[in-house]
């Protein structure tokens, strides 16, 4: 790279998402800044790789570095770097200013950067789903709306939060299984667009976003912009939705940028009230009278079954959960462990069976309840995780992620899966919304 001794030196924070987007959107043509670094946390493997040529452009024709963020202070000093960029999402406002307060103590400025610098505009309409916590119910609402956008004749098409854990590929299309198979290496990504496509949408991922957007518009006459974690949309929206957890009262103010979501929102929907704590409601509503108190808001109860209950009644079971949600999300256990305790005998803790990278995840989550978290980040974990379910012994296992892992890795245990829904209708609210972009009677 040619020098730029009036660029400002930088580095940004994230984990494999929102920070690649930030850099697309805001640096990638900005003279004013030369980003040094990359560094990366809560996803693992996307450390020590480079963000390619083909994606950081030509005023970076080798790449940018990514660095596991605890190299960070090392970074700052060596590289010389005067302003660190936070951009990644679910992090509690405690430790996002301990990191602040880290990075100032190093002599660096710290920022961050909000909807108005980093949404893309679209040319068709775009509802956006999203959340105050990893672990809310997103794709189940998006899945609801998209169904229901199908049913009046709509084209609608889901676009997600990136989920960069493989390749770095500017635009990826689902459109059949036969894509899934082909581009989806990880367990995490087949939850999240194995039940949609199977539902017969179309789902758009990828790294530049531009680029994603404008590949969707041609074949959608309405968008989905279906989040990721607790954080904000890339896509300027025409309406937000956003959901509130009620296992998890309080959160919807303390966690970053989740409160970002809160405060935007046009529709709040508080989820899982059925299994809600006395109080916990009240708290969600005074939270939401102090931040956003001209919003609407929908409560629905979860809708929990078992597809072969029969399977687990008075046995040892083995409770395997969505990742994301128990590890940097905070649950102790989901919809698996909720949907089995009427029936099982005794949940099976699979700590002391763990192998290989699932002991790490134990000891680095130690909130984690009597449930395996489905990590499947790389090949070494999935095998870790099929070597796990296979020494617990278990009864019968019970699948409360949204991706039936039978088609990743072999269970010899008897398994049933979780169905999983909320009791919410949402189609007062989405007739307003075609009405006002045009699209009611298409």
């Amino acid at each position: 790279m040619g020098k730029r001794e009036k660029a400002i030196r930088a580095i940004i924070l994230g984990a494999g998402g929102r920070d690649f987007h930030n850099f697309n959107t805001f640096f990638r043509d900005n003279p004013s800044y030369e980003v040094v670094a990359f560094t990366a946390t809560q996803i693992p493997f996307i450390a020590n790789r480079i963000y390619p040529p083909t994606l950081s452009g030509p005023n970076y024709p080798y790449g940018i570095p990514i660095y596991p963020e605890e190299d960070l202070p090392r970074l700052i000093s060596d590289k010389k770097v005067r302003e660190v960029f936070f951009s990644y999402s679910d992090i509690s406002h405690e430790e996002l200013m301990d990191k602040a307060s880290l990075i100032l103590s190093l002599g660096a400025d710290f920022r961050l950067l909000g909807p108005e610098a980093t949404m893309i505009e679209s040319r068709v309409p775009v509802l956006s789903v999203c959340a105050v916590r990893t672990g809310c119910g997103k794709s189940v609402i998006t899945r609801k709306i998209a169904r229901l956008l199908r049913g009046k004749g709509l084209r609608v098409v889901v676009i997600r939060h990136p989920m960069a854990y493989c390749s770095f590929k500017p635009v990826l299309r689902f459109a059949s299984m036969k894509d899934i198979d082909a581009e989806a290496c990880t367990i995490e990504e087949r939850e999240e667009f194995e039940p949609l496509v199977e539902a017969g949408i179309t789902v758009y991922a990828g790294i530049d976003y531009e680029l994603v957007l404008r590949e969707a518009e041609k074949e959608a006459r309405l968008i989905i912009w279906d989040g990721g974690n607790n954080d904000f949309p890339f896509v300027r929206s025409d309406f937000e939705i956003v959901l509130l957890d009620a296992l998890r009262p309080g959160h919807e103010r303390l966690y970053f940028p989740g409160e970002v979501n809160l405060r935007r929102g046009d529709l709040l929907i508080i989820t899982k009230v059925n299994e809600a704590k006395e109080g916990a409601l009240a708290k969600i509503r005074e939270n939401i009278s102090k931040m956003n108190p001209k919003a609407p808001v929908l409560e629905t109860s979860s809708i929990l079954r078992l597809d072969r209950p029969e399977l687990i009644q008075g046995k040892r079971v083995l409770v395997v959960e969505d990742g994301p949600t128990i590890t940097h999300g905070g649950m102790p256990d989901g919809a698996g462990a909720a949907a089995s305790r009427q029936w099982a005998r005794e949940l099976i803790d699979p700590r002391e069976f763990a192998v290989g990278s699932l002991k790490t995840v134990f000891e680095q989550y130690p909130h984690m309840g009597r449930v395996l978290p489905a990590m499947g980040y790389s090949e070494e974990q999935i095998r870790d995780l099929a070597e796990t379910i296979q020494r617990s012994e278990a009864e019968a296992v019970v699948i409360g992620t949204p991706t039936d892992l039978r088609k990743r890795i072999r269970i010899e245990a008897p398994a049933t899966r979780v169905v999983y829904d909320f009791d919410v209708d949402l189609s007062s609210w989405l007739e307003g919304f075609l009405k006002r972009c045009g699209l009611s009677g298409s």
